[in-house]
């Protein structure tokens, strides 16, 4: 495994890896289960749409689901757009032996997601299917960039908290939208996401055996400066803003669903045979994970009270 853009400390920690890799690539392809996209789309409800084939223009009010579950759909959607970026990005660290091989598998295995979400929103004339495409035009165009100084295990840790954070947003969308549906074929997405957060995690656990203090300066790094992958839509502040008001994915969500759960497994404060640098990285981590928490109770409180208050007014009404 090899790159131009990795140096030497990498080379030799991502080959120390290989046998986790391919362990645990073994284990996914023997618990991963094919689906198949049209299984899922209602298509007894599509019909042409304006244009070449004369069909009829969208109008809202075909819209059958909220406008939160609408704009979260459509964020999931353009985030799985963007899937060439996020596959060049993990694939320059290497492309032999078992990670070239779980990168193009975990690409495929992405691909049946955006392929999905999007013939079910047109299927279902959810949204204004030329506004999708422009909006995916624009996102795609703009790429991804993985962020300076983001070193193989800086991705591979990154992975692992995104996939977990994609999972919840995935099944809350599903399960606010009300719909049986959408509901089932984004289960069926957050249980492939589920299996990526495994992979993912359990390598990051297995460099924590080989090289802690890198291992725990990666993770903080991470944690500390976390984005989703879709944070460079259009607009992506407002459309977050509006799914963590809905509860769908917040600061609490991410604080305990996903920051938590991963660092119990990983025992990062648990652990002992730090350095210097391992210890500084972990008080680092400790210090902000603690604010987040502090954050995360600041929004429920603010959105409780929110809440309530709309909720006088329409009784006052």
């Amino acid at each position: 495994m090899t790159s131009p853009t990795t140096d030497r400390a990498e080379y030799a920690l991502l080959a120390d890896l290989q046998p986790v890799v391919g362990e645990n690539l073994d284990r996914h392809l023997a618990v991963a289960k094919d689906w198949f996209p049209h299984e899922y789309v209602p298509w007894s409800q599509g019909r042409d749409f304006e244009g070449p084939l004369n069909g009829e223009a969208w109008v809202p009010e075909e819209a059958k689901l909220s406008e939160v579950a609408r704009t979260s759909l459509v964020v999931n959607l353009l985030t799985e757009d963007n899937l060439p970026g996020y596959h060049f990005a993990i694939a320059q660290f290497g492309q032999d032996g078992a990670w070239g091989t779980w990168v193009n598998r975990w690409t495929a295995e992405e691909a049946r997601h955006g392929t999905a979400l999007r013939d079910y929103l047109l299927v279902t004339r959810t949204v204004d299917p030329r506004a999708l495409e422009l909006a995916r035009m624009a996102h795609m165009t703009g790429g991804y960039q993985r962020p300076d100084g983001f070193s193989a295990l800086h991705a591979i840790a990154y992975a692992a908290f995104q996939e977990l954070a994609t999972r919840i947003s995935h099944r809350n969308t599903g399960l606010h939208s009300e719909d049986p549906v959408c509901d089932g074929l984004l289960a069926r997405i957050a249980a492939d996401e589920n299996l990526h957060m495994l992979f993912y995690r359990n390598l990051v656990a297995a460099a924590f055996e080989i090289a802690p203090d890198t291992a725990m300066r990666a993770v903080a790094d991470v944690v500390i400066g976390f984005e989703m992958p879709g944070s460079t839509i259009k607009d992506f502040g407002r459309k977050s803003a509006q799914i963590a008001m809905a509860g769908i994915y917040d600061l609490r969500l991410h604080h305990d669903d996903v920051v938590q759960p991963i660092l119990r497994q990983l025992r990062v404060f648990e652990r002992t045979g730090f350095g210097a640098q391992g210890e500084r990285a972990r008080e680092e981590l400790a210090a902000f994970v603690g604010r987040l928490d502090s954050q995360a109770t600041a929004f429920s409180d603010r959105r409780e009270a929110i809440l309530a208050g709309r909720a006088r007014r329409e009784l006052a009404a």
